[in-house]
């Protein structure tokens, strides 16, 4: 059986029709979700393994989460057991950024500016009570 050339373009219309909303749910989907910020799960900036004993997670204020969808901002923010800033700015380094410029461990907070080649990210790790929290930020998220 032969479909007329209008049911056919109508089947095809309505196939591409699901295709791109259900595409565009999967983007959205991301925007609802804990970890919103992460563009790569399981990542450390899109570069290496997040870390044995790394917690990713992200802020929780909806200004910030509108600022990373509009592509304004990119954030990533990790906790740690105990004051260890080291080990997601050493994952960094192994994902071929380098430190540009750096303020040393005071045991309160750790940060440095990094750059892999045009990109240029901050890192702070801040001592919250007797653990750490990482923010790794940057402008324009895309």
């Amino acid at each position: 059986m032969k479909l007329p050339r209008a049911a056919l373009f109508a089947v095809l219309a309505l196939g591409l029709l699901a295709a791109g909303m259900s595409s565009w749910l999967a983007r959205e989907a991301r925007w609802k979700q804990p970890l919103y910020c992460l563009q790569v799960q399981g990542q450390v900036w899109g570069t290496v393994p997040v870390p044995v004993g790394v917690t990713p997670v992200c802020p929780a204020s909806q200004t910030v989460r509108n600022e990373v969808r509009r592509g304004e901002s990119r954030i990533e923010q990790y906790e740690l057991r105990g004051w260890r800033p080291a080990p997601v700015l050493d994952a960094l380094v192994a994902g071929g950024f380098q430190v540009v410029s750096r303020i040393p461990d005071d045991g309160i907070q750790e940060a440095a500016v990094l750059a892999r080649g045009n990109e240029r990210l901050t890192y702070v790790a801040d001592r919250m009570g007797r653990d750490t929290l990482v923010s790794i930020t940057a402008r324009g998220g895309r």
